[in-house]
């Protein structure tokens, strides 16, 4: 092989030199493709909070390298044809975290929100062999998603306080304070009650002796831990889903299968059942103490005994269902 002349070998030199070789020129293409992909999801983000996806551009903007930024995904179902009534529920929750991050003072872009629905890129889904929605899945700046990157939905629930404390958030520096939108419907409540008993007070003035009604603030009192005792604080804490319908069979459960979480449903059947052993237990108090005929008191201890047997056996079923290997039945 001939050598170059000096003159042209020393050319060959200065352009190496001002160019920095073929790998400094890559360096430069994943610099200027990284730019327009921050370039275009910043875009994206200042007209919607969360980035609607289809296939192409999950594969373009979440799945490619390069990227330094890291994307949160809810993968959902929202047509109506779907009945998936917990994506509509967890998708007003992820709107709610999104905007308060768009409009945080912290805001970066470092991390944003998309969404992939179903019937907008099934290719995902399949590619994931993701069966069930919503599911929220975090796409690292590096690397592929791990465990610890899957949102647990069905242990936390989809509030837009508890996706904020999930420690991928955290771990991405993204201090996101919620803002929800102004709801005056506990206001309007609170003033219709008070309006109520002023009616109450203004009207019966000169008879105030149902305030000294044992049995109504006995009522209240029953309702208030009934309430309370079926998980309703739990749920207005965690905020966890109605039901779960499962999108393969089409099969909605009502009861958590696990013991450290519950459906909002689930606490409307304890709550019920619970009821109905109050009021056996009730019914078996008045016909113990009560000074009516003996066949009443028969007839009212009988359906006292049979509202007891029937629910508290309900609730057991529910208390195994969620405690597999219980090993105490009702016999």
């Amino acid at each position: 092989m001939a050598a170059l002349p000096v003159p042209l070998l020393a050319l060959v030199l200065l352009l190496l030199a001002g160019c920095g070789g073929p790998g400094a020129a890559g360096q430069r293409r994943k610099e200027m493709v990284l730019s327009e992909k921050v370039n275009q999801l910043m875009e994206w983000a200042s007209k919607r909070s969360v980035i609607r996806m289809n296939g192409d551009k999950f594969r373009r903007l979440v799945k490619a390298p390069p990227r330094n930024y890291s994307v949160i995904v809810m993968f959902t179902a929202l047509q109506p044809h779907r009945q998936c009534v917990v994506c509509k529920q967890a998708d007003e929750e992820y709107q709610i975290l999104a905007n308060s991050w768009r409009y945080s003072s912290a805001f970066t872009n470092k991390i944003f929100f998309a969404m992939v629905d179903f019937d907008e890129g099934s290719d995902v889904f399949q590619m994931l062999n993701m069966n069930s929605a919503p599911t929220f899945i975090n796409f690292p700046a590096k690397g592929k998603p791990k465990r610890g990157d899957t949102y647990e939905l069905q242990v936390r629930g989809f509030a837009a306080e508890q996706l904020a404390r999930w420690k991928i958030i955290c771990l991405s520096s993204a201090q996101i304070r919620v803002i929800r939108p102004p709801n005056y419907a506990g206001p309007l409540m609170l003033g219709l009650l008070l309006a109520v008993i002023g009616g109450l007070v203004y009207l019966r003035g000169s008879n105030l002796d149902f305030l000294y009604n044992k049995t109504g603030w006995a009522f209240a009192a029953l309702c208030f831990v009934l309430a309370m005792t079926s998980g309703q604080m739990w749920n207005h804490i965690r905020g966890p889903p109605y039901a779960h319908k499962n999108p393969h069979t089409g099969q909605v459960n009502y009861i958590h299968g696990s013991s450290q979480a519950q459906f909002v449903a689930e606490t409307h059947i304890v709550l019920l059942f619970n009821g109905g052993v109050t009021l056996g237990m009730v019914l078996l108090h008045e016909a113990a103490t009560s000074d009516m005929d003996v066949g009443k008191r028969k007839i009212m201890c009988i359906a006292g005994i049979g509202l007891v047997v029937l629910f508290f056996s309900w609730l057991l079923s529910v208390f195994r269902s969620k405690y597999h290997g219980y090993p105490y039945r009702w016999v």
